[in-house]
């Protein structure tokens, strides 16, 4: 089993910066990509930010230039830095993370709860 706690959700105003944190724990052998994703109200969850187990990232247009995704491998957590916030990126934010339990198994994804950002005047 695999916790994924996430942390660092609020509400800020037009403009602000918010810094997600997602660790995970439990029957870890390696992990391989990490990712945020985001879910509005009445909208598909959508992509926000991916980083592989090397570093190589990917973010969605919306986001591109505002948003940063890093990692801290030894400590199996994925961040998140948000800056120059706008009232559209308001959602609940989703870490995931492919984990290998073992030498001879495949990666199995894992969700954190979610933590409501909330961007508003």
């Amino acid at each position: 089993q695999v916790r994924m706690v996430e942390s660092g959700g609020g509400s800020v105003q037009p403009g602000g910066s918010l810094r997600l944190s997602c660790a995970a724990s439990g029957s870890i052998f390696r992990i391989n990509a990490m990712g945020w994703y985001r879910q509005a109200p009445g909208k598909q969850r959508e992509l926000v930010a991916t980083i592989t187990s090397d570093g190589s990232t990917n973010y969605a247009d919306s986001v591109k230039g505002r948003f940063t995704i890093s990692r801290d491998n030894a400590k199996n957590t994925v961040y998140l830095e948000m800056n120059s916030l706008k009232p559209e990126d308001t959602a609940v934010y989703y870490c995931n993370a492919a984990v290998v339990h073992s030498t001879w198994s495949g990666p199995y994804d894992y969700w954190g709860q979610g933590t409501q950002v909330t961007v508003s005047s």
